[in-house]
């Protein structure tokens, strides 16, 4: 019975988002109130149905019932409880599921928090979303209803949950990368809003920006908990693979990046509307792309959820008809999105002109990986493969590049900045930044790389640069203190947003560089060295989880003579699927990792393994950390939440920083 609720309250929910994807742009188009204040209660009526469906999901996978097709698929009834209510997004339809539904938390989020703005522009906003949402629920009901039935005799115990799945990395990757996702799909709509509304402005740039940054912050969280999940869950000790389910999000966060730096130029010097505009579609497609990718049936990996070509279909459907309409809609109105100010090459809106081309380039760059080998594979029946090569070969000095002009843009000007003073300003930076990059790792790690010392040079650029530009900015002050508290939270959220990249920088230089690896065969009492650390295998014995069987291997790790610690790494086989797994063991620092993977038992307790020395590893993820609260704090600036008064102000007048572009409503 629970089952068939939840069905049903999927088409209540689609038969609501069919309402609030058309009133409320009718009523924002013929001015009818009654069609325009029906926006937010539709969209409560949403989130309502949807969080019954995957609630009625997850019951029936705690409770076992294994009538449902996507249970049975899914879940046992010896898998722990935690995983079986995480199973709800273990497959295609239940993760689809927790997709729209998040999409509608997002919507919600729009109608509680957008009191301050116009009444018809909420309308058109949240009937955008509307849109999107049926387009998504339609989908889910004509092919991935996660509530079909097996009938008339459903099975009397499940397949089981995949094994790489069981684990808290996924509990917390796929909903928050999702969220992430999403979250893109606020950003459009304010887009297409705007672009039907005809009001291209500043104060449209200032709405959209707090949307734009948290959702990027959570991608940001959301691909850094996959590389996590990544690097200590499949045993190979990397945290980044060019995955062809990987790319997407890595693209979207791309565009993502460009997006909130070209919505900033928008807001504060009306300009690059057009280009925002493009860019808030095009982080939108690459949220789309990765729904295709995972669930087209063009791939096999641990990340995709569909193996049904049809649905593909369906979803290329969707694709190319938000794409492609909002495209149409953007050539149609891009020409009269002219701004009314020039800038020079030597202003910080050049320089962040710059850094938005080759974001952009490095995304197309990613996306030409990512889809040729599937392209090719349809045309010519052929398998070709386009592997790190290809993608470090391209990205990296892409990468270069941009954080070259990344230490720039702070401490450049609006309109025009001296070229002397820039010169002035960097001499120091650039010397501090050879000096860090030179030394630091004969210091710390006493060996020399030459693509490392570049790496630590650009990272000690970002970060010295963001250090003058705060010493420029309170020198004037009357003290250091009241200088720092007059900065906004917006400037503190870049600030820790570009540390954060240094900070990963230095991580991803060092780990990648200076990690050493060896595989080895040792029986029980023998060592072998590795990095200054010896590692002794004292013997191994049989355990028994909860749905599981198999060895766990005892090594104890020695440093200067003194014991380090003892690492435990396992290999399982899941009872209910036969499948088998291996648990790395890791002892985790903030300068290092030692990492060790259990490979196969070779008689008299002798065992094949590999170890890892990998330092600097974490502070990858630091800095996804560090970038994500800054994109936060920036989303939480205080004129974020004077936008009535702001917008009031900008309706009666023009000026060199806010200037509006008014259009024919649509």
């Amino acid at each position: 019975m629970i089952p068939e609720l939840g069905s049903f309250s999927l088409i209540l929910a689609l038969c609501l988002s069919a309402l609030l994807g058309g009133l409320p742009i009718a009523g924002a188009h013929f001015n009818n109130q009654v069609w325009i204040s029906m926006a937010r209660p539709l969209t409560a009526g949403v989130f309502v149905f949807l969080g019954l469906a995957i609630s009625a999901l997850a019951y029936a996978f705690i409770t076992d019932d294994f009538s449902v097709s996507f249970v049975a698929q899914h879940s046992n009834t010896l898998l722990p409880m935690r995983y079986k209510f995480t199973a709800v997004w273990g497959g295609h339809e239940g993760s689809f599921l927790l997709w729209t539904f998040m999409l509608a938390g997002w919507m919600l989020s729009v109608g509680i928090f957008s009191k301050s703005m116009p009444e018809e522009f909420v309308a058109r906003v949240l009937g955008v979303l509307g849109i999107l949402i049926f387009g998504y629920i339609l989908f889910m009901l004509a092919t991935s209803n996660p509530f079909d039935r097996i009938v008339p005799l459903p099975p009397a115990d499940g397949a089981d949950l995949n094994s790489a799945l069981q684990d808290i990395g996924f509990i917390l990757h796929p909903p928050t990368l999702y969220m992430g996702y999403v979250g893109f799909s606020v950003v459009f709509a304010f887009a297409i809003a705007a672009l039907l509304s005809g009001r291209m402005d500043a104060a449209w740039a200032r709405w959209s920006r707090p949307w734009a940054n948290v959702a990027w912050a959570i991608l940001t969280v959301g691909i850094a908990l996959g590389s996590w999940w990544a690097y200590y869950e499949l045993g190979w000790g990397g945290w980044w693979a060019w995955d062809p389910v990987e790319n997407p999000p890595m693209i979207t966060w791309l565009l993502g990046t460009a997006l909130i730096h070209s919505l900033a130029v928008t807001e504060k010097r009306g300009m690059f509307k057009s280009w925002t505009v493009l860019l808030a579609i095009l982080a939108f497609s690459g949220s789309l792309l990765g729904t295709f990718i995972t669930r087209s049936g063009l791939l096999t990996s641990v990340h995709a959820f569909a193996s049904d070509p049809s649905r593909g279909f369906f979803i290329l459907g969707i694709l190319g008809i938000s794409i492609g309409g909002s495209l149409l809609l953007f050539a149609l109105r891009a020409p009269l999105m002219k701004g009314s100010f020039g800038f020079e090459y030597n202003s910080r809106e050049f320089f962040l002109l710059v850094n938005n081309v080759i974001l952009v380039v490095s995304a197309a760059s990613i996306f030409l990986g990512t889809l040729f080998p599937m392209v090719y594979q349809a045309v010519t029946d052929d398998l070709i493969s386009i592997g790190p090569p290809y993608f470090n070969t391209i990205f990296v000095p892409l990468m270069m590049l941009l954080f070259l002009f990344v230490g720039v843009g702070p401490l450049s000007r609006w309109k025009r900045t001296s070229w002397a003073y820039l010169a002035a300003q960097l001499s120091k930076v650039l010397f501090a930044s050879l000096v860090i990059g030179l030394i630091l790792p004969l210091i710390v790690l006493t060996k020399f790389s030459l693509a490392a010392t570049v790496t630590l040079i650009l990272a000690s650029w970002i970060v010295f640069a963001i250090g003058k530009d705060i010493s420029n900015k309170v020198s004037n002050k009357r003290s250091t203190f009241a200088g720092i508290k007059s900065l906004s939270f917006s400037y503190y959220g870049m600030v820790l947003a570009h540390i954060g990249i240094a900070v990963m920088l230095v991580g991803a230089a060092l780990t990648s560089f200076f990690s050493e690896e060896r595989s080895v065969l040792l029986a029980p009492g023998e060592s072998v060295e590795l990095g200054g650390y010896l590692f002794t295998l004292e013997g191994s014995k049989r355990i028994e989880g909860p749905n599981y069987i198999g060895d766990e291997a005892e090594l104890t790790v020695v440093n200067a003579g003194e014991l380090l610690t003892v690492l435990y790494p396992q290999r399982r086989l899941y009872v209910a699927s036969g499948t088998p797994s291996t648990e790395m063991a890791i002892d985790a620092g903030f300068f290092r990792d030692l990492f060790v993977t259990l490979g196969e038992g070779k008689g008299a307790g002798a065992w094949s393994m590999t170890l890892y020395v990998k330092p600097f590893v974490r502070w990858i993820w630091l800095g996804a950390i560090l970038m994500a609260i800054g994109g936060t704090l920036a989303a939480g600036d205080k004129r974020y939440r004077r936008l009535r008064v702001r917008a009031a102000r900008e309706s009666g007048r023009g000026s060199e920083t806010q200037t509006s572009t008014e259009l024919q409503p649509a």
